[in-house]
Protein backbone atom coordinates (compact mmCIF):
# COMPACT_ATOMS: atom_id res chain seq x y z
CA UNK A 1 0.00 0.00 0.00
CA UNK A 2 1.12 3.79 -0.34
CA UNK A 3 2.98 5.25 2.43
CA UNK A 4 3.75 8.59 3.75
CA UNK A 5 7.36 9.21 3.99
CA UNK A 6 9.54 12.21 4.15
CA UNK A 7 10.74 13.33 0.89
CA UNK A 8 14.49 14.96 0.51
CA UNK A 9 13.57 17.88 1.81
CA UNK A 10 12.13 18.98 5.19
CA UNK A 11 8.12 18.56 4.95
CA UNK A 12 8.24 16.55 1.39
CA UNK A 13 5.75 14.05 1.07
CA UNK A 14 5.32 10.84 -1.10
CA UNK A 15 2.67 8.26 -1.47
CA UNK A 16 4.56 5.34 -2.31
CA UNK A 17 3.32 2.88 -4.61
CA UNK A 18 6.11 0.39 -5.76
CA UNK A 19 5.78 -3.13 -6.45
CA UNK A 20 7.69 -5.49 -3.69
CA UNK A 21 9.08 -7.59 -6.27
CA UNK A 22 9.63 -5.79 -9.14
CA UNK A 23 10.21 -2.50 -7.36
CA UNK A 24 7.81 -0.35 -10.33
CA UNK A 25 7.71 2.96 -9.27
CA UNK A 26 3.99 4.96 -9.06
CA UNK A 27 4.15 7.07 -6.72
CA UNK A 28 2.91 10.50 -5.88
CA UNK A 29 5.19 12.95 -5.25
CA UNK A 30 4.09 16.34 -3.55
CA UNK A 31 6.19 19.48 -3.32
CA UNK A 32 8.22 19.93 -0.26
CA UNK A 33 6.87 22.41 1.85
CA UNK A 34 6.48 23.16 5.97
CA UNK A 35 2.91 22.61 5.72
CA UNK A 36 0.87 19.67 4.90
CA UNK A 37 -0.98 20.00 1.19
CA UNK A 38 -4.44 21.03 1.35
CA UNK A 39 -7.50 18.65 0.01
CA UNK A 40 -6.92 20.31 -3.26
CA UNK A 41 -3.52 19.60 -3.87
CA UNK A 42 -4.63 16.27 -3.37
CA UNK A 43 -6.78 15.77 -5.52
CA UNK A 44 -4.88 17.53 -8.48
CA UNK A 45 -1.87 15.28 -7.43
CA UNK A 46 -3.87 12.35 -7.79
CA UNK A 47 -5.36 13.14 -10.94
CA UNK A 48 -2.38 13.43 -12.64
CA UNK A 49 -0.92 10.20 -11.03
CA UNK A 50 -3.76 8.48 -12.79
CA UNK A 51 -2.92 10.62 -16.00
CA UNK A 52 0.63 8.94 -16.06
CA UNK A 53 -0.39 5.47 -15.05
CA UNK A 54 -1.15 1.92 -17.03
CA UNK A 55 -3.88 0.24 -17.15
CA UNK A 56 -1.79 -2.53 -15.49
CA UNK A 57 -0.50 -0.02 -13.11
CA UNK A 58 -4.07 1.22 -12.61
CA UNK A 59 -5.44 -2.34 -11.39
CA UNK A 60 -2.18 -3.10 -9.46
CA UNK A 61 -2.46 0.09 -7.22
CA UNK A 62 -6.58 -0.89 -6.82
CA UNK A 63 -5.62 -4.35 -5.91
CA UNK A 64 -3.24 -2.83 -3.16
CA UNK A 65 -5.26 -0.12 -1.72
CA UNK A 66 -9.22 -1.15 -2.23
CA UNK A 67 -10.46 -4.10 -0.54
CA UNK A 68 -12.10 -6.34 -3.06
CA UNK A 69 -16.05 -5.48 -0.90
CA UNK A 70 -15.36 -2.14 -1.28
CA UNK A 71 -15.22 -2.48 -5.67
CA UNK A 72 -18.39 -4.91 -5.42
CA UNK A 73 -20.10 -2.00 -3.64
CA UNK A 74 -19.41 0.64 -5.53
CA UNK A 75 -20.12 -1.17 -8.85
CA UNK A 76 -23.23 -2.38 -7.31
CA UNK A 77 -24.17 1.41 -6.34
CA UNK A 78 -23.40 2.68 -9.12
CA UNK A 79 -26.12 0.22 -11.12
CA UNK A 80 -28.56 1.00 -8.80
CA UNK A 81 -28.02 4.81 -8.95
CA UNK A 82 -28.04 4.69 -13.05
CA UNK A 83 -31.19 2.73 -12.88
CA UNK A 84 -33.13 5.07 -10.60
CA UNK A 85 -31.95 8.28 -12.31
CA UNK A 86 -32.53 6.88 -16.07
CA UNK A 87 -29.05 7.33 -16.78
CA UNK A 88 -27.57 7.03 -20.73
CA UNK A 89 -24.95 4.21 -21.16
CA UNK A 90 -22.38 6.65 -21.31
CA UNK A 91 -23.22 8.21 -18.03
CA UNK A 92 -23.16 4.62 -16.39
CA UNK A 93 -19.86 4.02 -17.50
CA UNK A 94 -18.59 6.72 -15.66
CA UNK A 95 -20.24 6.62 -12.20
CA UNK A 96 -17.94 3.30 -10.82
CA UNK A 97 -14.77 5.43 -11.70
CA UNK A 98 -15.87 9.00 -10.44
CA UNK A 99 -17.23 6.92 -7.24
CA UNK A 100 -13.93 4.86 -7.32
CA UNK A 101 -11.96 7.94 -7.36
CA UNK A 102 -13.98 9.93 -4.68
CA UNK A 103 -13.05 6.65 -2.47
CA UNK A 104 -9.70 6.86 -3.63
CA UNK A 105 -8.65 10.45 -2.66
CA UNK A 106 -10.34 9.76 0.56
CA UNK A 107 -8.30 7.61 0.93
CA UNK A 108 -4.98 9.63 0.10
CA UNK A 109 -6.33 12.24 2.71
CA UNK A 110 -6.83 10.50 5.42
CA UNK A 111 -3.16 8.63 5.19
CA UNK A 112 -1.43 12.42 4.58
CA UNK A 113 -3.78 14.19 6.60
CA UNK A 114 -5.12 12.56 8.81
CA UNK A 115 -9.07 11.56 9.23
CA UNK A 116 -10.51 14.76 9.56
CA UNK A 117 -9.26 16.11 6.03
CA UNK A 118 -7.16 18.83 6.98
CA UNK A 119 -3.57 19.23 7.63
CA UNK A 120 -2.35 17.64 10.85
CA UNK A 121 -1.19 20.44 13.36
Amino acid sequence: MPRRSSGPGRGGHTLDNRHPERGADTSMSLPDRETPPTSEELAWGLTELFEELSFDSINEMLAKNVPIETLEFINTYAEDFSEQHHLEVDARRRIPNLLLLGYLLRVVEDRVLGGDGEPDA
